[in-house]
């Protein structure tokens, strides 16, 4: 009788084997020769080598089912271990609208028309500005068509960044390393990830650089590749970095701009880069743009009268 030992990476375990091992339990019946042993991150697993190897195969396509949805139960168990090919029990993420599943197999749309438009331009244009006030879904929807294209293996990589306004992109002052001085200014991306990311595979995607979250001073001179590159609060770019960002653009990549005019923190005689982008690059083909409004707030209500409230007094002259 020959071992066979077999290790989850970045894969919670707890989670995989399911309450009381409820997972394992169930995969044995589908392996009565083999004798299945849990333990840790590891499995153990004794029997002939024919039928180990056969294990082995089925064993990795629950491990990609789970690091891919997030979630392993009883239907996806019988349908990995009784199907004939990976195209009988792997539908396509994008199916029924569903862009990630998330977290506990959180199932994560676009919520309104505007948000759906926003997924089908990322779809046909390699670069696409979403602009609307807060709570509007534009970084979500960025992030989540991110998240999609890295597990699709469209791209290799996600790289966010965001203009630090408030420290003037001079970071050097705060204590700690990099990661932890940019962690105040990228709370919404890092919230985005969390909901869409089980938590072992998100910070092993960190560590190794497979997603990236740095300032924008720290794209200078890059030439980004097979990316997927969202640039937040594009707002407060001066017009030298908004053309420093979009000429970093490589191959296989995508570009997502999002921004808020109305939230402009640059100083009051500083161009916002992101106003003027709007306008020079309106009419080259390639490149998308869809404005998002208060109809696309999926906030607390209030946020829709805050917003509507603010536009009234804004509009005065």
């Amino acid at each position: 009788m020959n071992e066979l030992i077999l290790e989850l990476s970045e894969i919670n375990p707890r989670e995989f084997f399911g309450h009381h091992n409820v997972n394992i339990e169930l995969i044995k019946k589908y392996y009565p020769q083999l004798k299945l042993v849990a333990r840790g991150n590891k499995i153990k697993v004794f029997g002939d080598d024919e039928r180990l190897e056969e294990f082995e195969q089925r064993f990795q396509m629950l491990m990609d089912h789970f690091s891919k949805f997030n979630a392993l139960d009883e239907n996806a168990i019988e349908r990995i271990l009784t199907s004939q090919s990976k195209a009988d029990y792997d539908a396509p993420i994008s199916s029924g609208d569903v862009l990630v599943h998330g977290v506990g197999g959180r199932l994560i749309k676009a919520q309104t028309a505007n948000q759906r438009k926003l997924v089908e331009l990322m779809n046909t244009n390699d670069m696409v500005f979403a602009i609307g006030p807060a709570g509007t879904g534009k970084t979500y929807t960025g992030v989540a068509l991110a998240v999609q294209a890295l597990k699709n293996k469209q791209v290799r990589r996600i790289i966010l960044t965001r203009p630090a306004v408030e420290a003037g992109e001079n970071l050097g002052f705060l204590p700690g390393d990099l990661r932890e001085k940019l962690d105040p200014y990228m709370q919404p991306l890092y919230d985005a990830l969390r909901d869409m990311i089980a938590p072992e595979k998100l910070e092993s995607y960190i560590e190794k650089g497979t997603i990236q979250i740095a300032p924008l001073a720290f794209m200078r001179g890059r030439t980004l590749d097979n990316a997927f590159v969202i640039l937040d609060e594009a707002q407060n770019t001066t017009h030298p970095q908004m053309k420093m960002f979009l000429t970093r653009m490589g191959k296989n990549a995508k570009f997502m701009i999002t921004g808020d005019p109305g939230q402009v923190d640059l100083p009051k005689r500083a161009i916002s880069g992101l106003k003027e982008a709007l306008l020079v690059l309106k009419d080259i083909k390639g490149i998308g743009m869809i404005y998002l409004d208060d109809k696309d707030v999926i906030r607390h209500r209030l946020v829709k009268k805050v917003i509507s409230a603010y536009k009234a007094i804004e509009n005065q002259d």
